[in-house]
């Protein structure tokens, strides 16, 4: 039997691969109210992806895509919380604006290069601003894990992958050497 690679998978259910351009250029915001429709139509492609990733592999942490991922250069990401029956966050012209200096190290993964698990640092709390669909601001703050996945979906917005804020000289394991798949992040009370 032919074991399939686990980037070969994304690839297949149609997340951009890691040495595409677009992963490394900042998506470009879009214009609301204005560009309220091909907004929509946007999301609406993560969702149905997102949807297909999930169909194939589990989650226990949570996960997130981003437009770039699916080969839009355009500033949405969507992340679904590990909670059952949370609903979906969706991210339009995500900005940080403010963080924690208190990190932590865990490890991520990301649907572009899916085949290695990275320990990476990042605030505890961040604060994001978005733009909603009538163009308003709005301002919510993320903390633990949650933070940990909408940063890491602000990254992709930003051209980033998550391996440029892992410490230097440490890379990432082979998903076949992580052992977390199926457990929830681990944060002390």
């Amino acid at each position: 039997m032919i074991q399939v690679r686990p980037s070969d998978q994304m690839r297949d259910l149609g997340v951009v691969q890691e040495g595409a351009p677009i992963l490394t250029e900042p998506a470009h915001p879009f214009d609301l109210p204005t560009e309220r429709g091909a907004t929509e139509q946007v999301v609406e492609k993560l969702f149905t992806t997102m949807e297909r990733i999930g169909q194939v592999h589990p989650f226990a942490k949570g996960m997130g895509i981003a437009a770039p991922q699916i080969g839009i250069g355009r500033a949405a990401a969507i992340v679904q919380p590990a909670e059952p029956g949370a609903p979906a966050i969706v991210l339009l012209n995500p900005r940080i604006t403010d963080r924690s200096s208190e990190t932590d190290e865990q490890y991520e993964g990301c649907l572009s290069f899916f085949d290695v698990r990275g320990m990476v640092p990042r605030p505890l709390r961040i604060t994001v601003e978005t733009t909603t669909l009538d163009g308003q601001l709005a301002t919510t703050t993320y903390e633990r894990g949650l933070a940990r996945l909408v940063h890491h979906e602000i990254d992709h917005l930003d051209g980033l992958l998550y391996t440029a804020h892992m410490t230097a000289g440490v890379d990432p394991i082979p998903v076949e050497q992580y052992r977390q798949t199926g457990r929830a992040w681990a944060y002390e009370q």
